[in-house]
């Protein structure tokens, strides 16, 4: 089998491979387009970092290619979809930069509480000037840290090797798995007021875009500092400017941008009390021998037929599989994401029940896209259809499937039920002929709901003028209503509402809504 390597990835890493006795390992580098579609015609698997582009040219030239390895997280410069399409598995590192992320945001703190940079710049500029660089310590000071994934957990055992208390927030993080990591759990908005540093290390999704705003800012305590390691736009750099223009914010450290490179001319430039790096969180010798050690151990093992964890893509189905589950694996999805997005807070558990002929099949391709529409809302491009479950299982989510061959009306009958704080919640998912998947439960309320694109989602008491206010406020924000599903179990009483609309609806939208009286939950969705 032919391994081609065509970016620069270790050497250290590359040594796996080049033990296996059947593999050859076909390092070139630098190849034009045209350079990589003749090299890669008989090749089993390719290795990329972010230089080579991997196009839909480059995969219908790629007769025996069975998998793709990134050397890092994203996937950018890889057609996904046309590789899934050709049964081509797509493989990334998620976690070989764990460490050096964590180690950077503790080196960004030390640095900004200490004024190290700047006192750094005053010594190469000839200056002796010890009164101007009175720093704060991290001992007794309280971290909010935001998002406890792999790198938040790791920040946080550092942090509390410094004596500071911990406070983590985080969707999936449950008052257990806190105990366990001896911090205190709390929301963001308690987070945010009581913290005197606080870090983000979420993805960068829609939840997540701006997810320290304005509003956060103006809840911090006067002197706190902020850090982003993560992924630019998490922080807002208009409200960070405002609070340091205020005084609210004593420092800032910044890894990551909304726009990279760094504009030249950005306000924050202007900042003595702001530490600046450019995106190195993962630029450490280790991290890089880690990402291509774990993605070549991941490709030998889709090579050799043996089990991998960290593809993205789901792996080639047979022709009579993916002839009838293909559409259930993208109802699955929805209905996955329908719920992430819907139902707020710490989920205990997910059930999943397979009705009616779906109920005689493998169904075991559908847990996994199930759990990525779910994980996927809340934990970005960390989660994949082959590491879903066991990110479930390390956020301390219970999953259960459950098959029932007879169903009251529908032939195939896909449910998706979680447990969060408010209760339990699910929603009903089929395949109508001609029709594609259509939502037709929700909490059980009967509705009849295709499952695409921007939708509004309600919970109100069933009175007069109820609909029509909420259409009002969507017209005057210029949103038109595509589709409208209304569901009820009897008059007067409590009822949900599917809105499809043209375009996502602005959360200043969303807030007016949801002050209108008999309005219990309203919830943007995309689907």
């Amino acid at each position: 089998m032919k391994v081609l390597v065509a970016d620069d990835i270790s050497l250290q890493g590359l040594e796996k491979l080049h033990s296996i006795q059947d593999i050859e390992v076909v390092v070139r580098t630098g190849m034009s387009e045209n350079e990589l579609v003749q090299a890669i015609s008989d090749a089993d698997a390719l290795l990329v970092r972010s230089q080579t582009k991997v196009t839909e040219r480059v995969l219908s030239a790629a007769k025996a290619l069975q998998v793709i390895g990134r050397a890092g997280v994203g996937v950018d410069n890889i057609d996904v979809t046309n590789a899934t399409k050709r049964g081509v598995v797509v493989i990334n590192a998620p976690d070989g930069n764990t460490v050096a992320a964590a180690e950077h945001t503790m080196a960004m703190m030390l640095g900004m509480s200490r004024l190290i940079p700047q006192a750094h710049q005053s010594i190469h500029s000839g200056i002796w000037d010890r009164k101007s660089f009175l720093g704060v310590e991290l001992y007794g000071k309280t971290l909010a840290v935001v998002g406890m994934g792999h790198i938040g957990v790791e920040v946080a055992k550092r942090a509390k090797a410094f004596g500071m208390r911990v406070i983590g927030f985080d969707p999936f993080l449950s008052e257990e798995r806190a105990r366990s990591l001896g911090i205190v759990r709390g929301e963001l908005d308690e987070a945010v007021k009581e913290a005197d540093f606080i870090t983000v290390h979420t993805p960068l999704t829609k939840e997540t875009h701006h997810l320290l705003g304005k509003a956060q800012f103006a809840a911090m305590k006067t002197g706190v500092r902020v850090l982003n390691c993560a992924r630019g736009g998490i922080v807002d750099e208009a409200a960070l400017v405002e609070g340091l223009e205020s005084g609210r914010v004593a420092g800032a450290a910044l890894d990551v941008y909304e726009t990279e490179p760094f504009p030249s001319d950005h306000p924050l430039r202007h900042f003595k009390n702001v530490v600046f790096t450019p995106h190195l969180g993962a630029s450490t010798v280790e991290a890089q021998v880690n990402v291509a050690v774990s993605v070549a151990e991941e490709v030998a093992n889709v090579l050799q037929g043996r089990p991998f964890q960290n593809a993205i893509n789901l792996p080639s189905l047979t022709a009579e599989q993916k002839a009838y589950l293909q559409p259930f694996l993208t109802l699955g999805e929805k209905l996955g994401s329908f719920l992430g997005q819907a139902v707020p807070g710490p989920l205990a558990d997910l059930e999943i029940t397979y009705g009616g002929d779906l109920a005689d099949q493998d169904v075991g391709f559908i847990a996994r896209t199930v759990l990525k529409g779910l994980l996927g809302q809340r934990h970005g491009d960390e989660v994949n259809y082959v590491n879903a479950p066991f990110l479930a299982k390390a956020a301390g989510l219970e999953v259960r499937e459950v098959k029932q061959p007879k169903t009251k009306v529908y032939t195939n009958l896909l449910t998706v039920a979680v447990t969060a704080a408010q209760g339990r919640h699910t929603v009903s998912g089929t395949l109508y002929n001609g029709s594609g998947p259509r939502i037709v439960e929700v909490d059980n309320y009967l509705i009849d709901a295709q499952p695409d694109g921007a939708m509004i989602f309600t919970r109100h008491e069933d009175r007069p003028g109820m609909i029509g206010r909420i259409g009002m406020i969507l017209g005057e924000a210029d949103i038109n209503i595509a589709s409208m599903q209304v569901g009820r179990r009897e008059t007067g009483g409590e009822a949900v509402m599917l809105l499809t609309v043209d375009k996502p609806v602005p959360e200043s939208v969303i807030a007016q809504v949801q002050t209108m009286s008999g309005i219990s939950t309203v919830r943007m969705i995309e689907l």
